[in-house]
This record gives structure tokens, C-alpha cells and sequence, in this order.
């Protein structure tokens, strides 16, 4: 589901608690992120596909919305970009929207199924 860790192809350079506290950081940045039309933050929708963290502390985030045609689809990877680039420690960071594959229901947390009363 949305238990996004970091994916790094090697071992990172980046002391494993540190890792772990910046990882912790950005998913919490993450979740003050929401879609205007959903009140559910864009981390428990399972809108953030991979989150990757660089031994220099640059960020990739692959992400996707609900639909290709979401109003704010223009204006989203620049709040992600703003709350992720807000973390302290975080050096770069890149946005990166796919549609592939496909968002559904079933990337959704347990919180967001609660929250939308979608079980």
C-alpha cells in the first residue's frame, strides 16, 4: 500500500539513523499535503509511489493524484516540492507525476478508508 520507503539501489552513505529520521520527516511533510476535493492527505491516499533519497540528501518523489484530469494536477507536485523541500536536511528536490500504473482505491490506508467511510 503506502509504506513508501526509501529506495536506494546501494547501501547508502547516509548514517542509518539519520536515514531513518529524514524518511520519517519527509512522510510527515508528505501528509500535509492533501487534495482539495479529498480530506484526506495525499500520503494515506497512496498518491507517493516512491520516495528516494539521495546520498547528498536530494529527493525524488514519484507520485501520482486520483485521476489524470484533477484540477489541481498543475499545481500539486509544487506543494509536494514545497513540503518535502521544507524538511530539514533535504537538499533537491524532484517531483516526478506517472500514471503508471493507475491509481485505485486499493493504495489507500487504512486511516483514508476510515476517513472516506470506503470500505
Amino acid at each position: 500500500m503506502n509504506d513508501v520507503a526509501p529506495a536506494t539501489e546501494n547501501a547508502s552513505a547516509i548514517p542509518p539513523e539519520e536515514l531513518e529520521r529524514l524518511t520519517g520527516d519527509i512522510v510527515a511533510a508528505l501528509k500535509t499535503v492533501y487534495d482539495p476535493e479529498i480530506p484526506v492527505d495525499i500520503y494515506e491516499l497512496g498518491l507517493i509511489y516512491k520516495l528516494e533519497i539521495e546520498d547528498n540528501r536530494d529527493v525524488t518523489v514519484d507520485m501520482t493524484l486520483t485521476a489524470p484530469g484533477c484540477p489541481v494536477a498543475g499545481e500539486m507536485p509544487g506543494w509536494v516540492e514545497n513540503a518535502v523541500g521544507s524538511v530539514p536536511g533535504v537538499g533537491k528536490v524532484k517531483v516526478t507525476m506517472t500514471f503508471d500504473p493507475p491509481w485505485d482505491q486499493s493504495r489507500m490506508s487504512d486511516e483514508a478508508r476510515v476517513a472516506l467511510d470506503m470500505w
